[in-house]
C-alpha cells in the first residue's frame, strides 16, 4: 500500500531522512520506533506531501505520490495527531467532522453532526459530548474524540503519531486497544509512530525501527525481543549503554 523508496531529506546541514526503504502492506499496522528527533514525524509526512524528500519516490497504491490529484488523495487518509489538534473555538462534533463539512466529502450539516456523533460512539464517548468544547474534556476524551476525527471519513489509511503521549498508564491502554479494534474493524493500512512499547505490543503486525535517517530493523512485532539487533535492544529495553549515543 505505501512504499518508500531510498527516501533523503535534509534540512540544511540537519541531515533527517538518510536512505528509507519501507514497504507497508495492504491491511497493515506498522509501528515505528525510534529516538526523538530521529525522523519518524518528517517520514509521515513526506507521504502527505507535507515535505518534499530531496530525493528518492513514494509509491501509495502503485502511484507516485507526486503524480496524484491531492484532494482526492488525502481524502483516503486519516491522522491522529501527537497532540490532538483539536479545534478550540469549535464544538467537539465540529472537530470530529471537520472533513466532512469541506471539499469532495463535504455533507449536510445534519448528516455531518449525525456521523460525528456515530464515530464519538464508536470511541466511547456519549452523545452529550458532542456539544461539549475542547477544553471541558480530559485529555483522554480529547485523545478519544481526535480518534473519531481521524476515522470520520472512513479513510483507507490512517497515521497515529504518539497516539499515547501524556496519557497516564490505564488511558493509555484504552486508547491502544481502541486503535487495534478500529485497525482490524476498518480494515486500513495504519502507521503509528510511538516510544510507548505497550503501543507496540498491542497495536503492531509489524515493527521498524528509524535510527540515523535509515530503516535499522523491520519485522514482525513477534520477532522484536529477540530481533539480535544492538540498537533495537537497546530501545526496547529502555539501557542507557549500548549503540544509540546518549546525552549525558
Amino acid at each position: 500500500m505505501i512504499i518508500f523508496e531510498n527516501i533523503y531529506k535534509s534540512f540544511g546541514e540537519n541531515h533527517v531522512l538518510h536512505g528509507v526503504n519501507l514497504t507497508v502492506e495492504h491491511g497493515e499496522s506498522m509501528v515505528i520506533i525510534g529516538g526523538s528527533g530521529t525522523g519518524k514525524s518528517v517520514l509521515i509526512k513526506t507521504v502527505l506531501g507535507l515535505v518534499e524528500p530531496d530525493s528518492g519516490r513514494i509509491l501509495v497504491d502503485g502511484e507516485d505520490v507526486t503524480q496524484i490529484k491531492r484532494d482526492a488523495f488525502l481524502s483516503r487518509f486519516g491522522m491522529l495527531f501527537q497532540g490532538g489538534a483539536l479545534f478550540d473555538s469549535m464544538p467537539v462534533w465540529q472537530n470530529v467532522a471537520f472533513r466532512l463539512q469541506r471539499g469532495a466529502l463535504k455533507r449536510p450539516a445534519g448528516e455531518a453532526r449525525e456521523i460525528a456523533i456515530e464515530k464519538l460512539r464508536r470511541v466511547g464517548l456519549a452523545p452529550e459530548v458532542a456539544d461539549r468544547f475542547p477544553a471541558e474534556l480530559s485529555g483522554g476524551m480529547q485523545k478519544r474524540v481526535s480518534l473519531a476525527r481521524a476515522i470520520a471519513a472512513e479513510p483507507e489509511i490512517i497515521f497515529f503519531d504518539e497516539p499515547t503521549t501524556g496519557l497516564d498508564p490505564i488511558m493509555s491502554g484504552v486508547i491502544n486497544e481502541l486503535t487495534r479494534e478500529i485497525v482490524v474493524e476498518m480494515g486500513v493500512t495504519a502507521m503509528t509512530i510511538t516510544h510507548d512499547m505497550t503501543s507496540v505490543d498491542t497495536i503492531a503486525d509489524k515493527v521498524a525501527m528509524l535510527h540515523r535517517g535509515r530503516i535499522q530493523w523491520c519485522g514482525a512485532r513477534a520477532d522484536l525481543a529477540h530481533s539480535g539487533d544492538p540498537h533495537v535492544e537497546q530501545f526496547v529495553n529502555g539501557r542507557a549503554e549500548g549503540p544509540i549515543e546518549t546525552l549525558r
